[in-house]
């Protein structure tokens, strides 16, 4: 019998690193979900309750959720290596492409081809195809084995995109381009503040966080207690950080989505078919770069994911809560959380025939 690869074995490493809270990932997601519908419809009054505890445009109880859940992720992160990553060109140019101009384009397409008689769902659901992902994606690419470091670059170079992008591509997508195209148009009005404040909450607290952390604790007790002892410690409350936030969610339009399940429908479709092409094709260009597997999973899951919160605030801000743009922001979180769940198993399927010339580097997981 023919003795195995070692990247076959290190492969099959990587699945067997993952805890039973992890691997128990898409019940606990399926049961907060249920859960936080389950509160929206019996508890009418909790969705304006939720809505009332902000601060500006940033909701306090989805900011406590994100902050607990990418803190442990950022603390993961040797902060050492992220100038190799910025100094892979064909990574960078790559995501970027992915993400601004690929990423919007193709939403645009999805919500006109498959809600062009529902101009609210569609103005939502491209709402949401232009807020590039910057937080729940470091779950996702850690469980999926990528690079962590790559992920925090890439990251924070899509916040920096959003704070200057966005309102401008919301008026290219909602206004221009459909003018041209000779289509219905709506406007958007929201300041580069509002979505400067929301970035630095979502992603520079957690972010200054989790450096802070690993350089006080490497100093003051050294990289092997913080890499066995302090990580495993805090490693599951990314978990519990994304289950809160899910419940969150989900109750903020619990009663909206269980009396109206048509809707829900009609706008998981274009967002089904985004996540599904954008990840393929994003895995696609990653592997004719000729990147290693971590760095593939890391281009795919950041250009597939969608910061969903900056969609529905600015939903909710514009548009108002009640809007048919506010519940297509909200049900992005309910069809990308178990799609991309769904794409972590694929991308473990793939990662076990992947076949490079030695073994791949581990990606890590939030609670291992």
């Amino acid at each position: 019998m023919a003795a195995r690869p070692a990247s076959d074995l290190a492969q099959e490493h990587l699945i067997s690193r993952l805890s039973g809270l992890d691997r128990l990932l898409p019940v606990w997601i399926l049961l907060a979900m249920a859960a936080g519908l389950g509160l929206g419809r019996l508890w009418p009054s909790l969705a304006a309750l939720l809505h009332r505890i902000q601060v500006g445009t940033v909701s306090v109880p989805i900011a406590i959720g994100l902050l607990v859940m990418m803190y442990p992720v950022l603390a993961r992160v040797d902060y050492g290596r992220l100038p190799r990553v910025t100094a892979d060109r064909r990574l960078v140019a790559a995501s970027l492409l992915l993400n601004w101009v690929v990423g919007p384009a193709l939403m645009f397409t999805l919500a006109w081809l498959l809600l062009p008689d529902l101009p609210a769902y569609r103005t939502g659901v491209i709402l949401v195809g232009l807020a590039r992902c910057i937080a729940m994606v470091l779950i996702w690419n850690d469980l999926a084995g990528g690079d962590r470091e790559a992920a925090a670059v890439l990251v924070a170079l899509n916040a920096v995109f959003q704070v200057v992008a966005y309102a401008g591509l919301g008026a290219f997508y909602l206004r221009i381009l459909p003018g041209w195209l000779g289509l219905a148009r709506s406007s958007l009005r929201v300041s580069p503040l509002t979505i400067a404040a929301m970035v630095g909450v979502f992603l520079g607290v957690p972010l200054l966080a989790g450096a802070l952390t690993r350089l006080v604790g490497t100093r003051r007790r050294g990289a092997l207690w913080y890499e066995r002892q302090f990580l495993p410690r805090i490693g599951p409350w990314a978990l519990y950080g994304l289950l809160f936030t899910v419940v969150v969610l989900f109750a903020l339009q619990g009663r909206a989505i269980t009396t109206d399940p048509v809707a829900v429908v009609r706008i998981a479709l274009p967002l089904l078919a985004y996540f599904a092409l954008m990840w393929g094709s994003s895995f696609w260009v990653g592997r004719r770069l000729g990147l290693a597997y971590p760095r593939v999973t890391t281009l795919a899951f950041t250009a597939a994911g969608n910061n969903f919160e900056l969609a529905i605030a600015v939903a909710i801000g514009v548009f108002g809560v009640a809007s048919g743009e506010a519940l297509a922001g909200v049900v992005g979180p309910l069809i990308e959380v178990p799609a991309l769940v769904g794409l972590v198993y694929v991308s473990l399927w793939i990662r076990r025939r992947w076949r490079t010339a030695g073994p791949l580097p581990a990606g890590g997981t939030p609670s291992s």
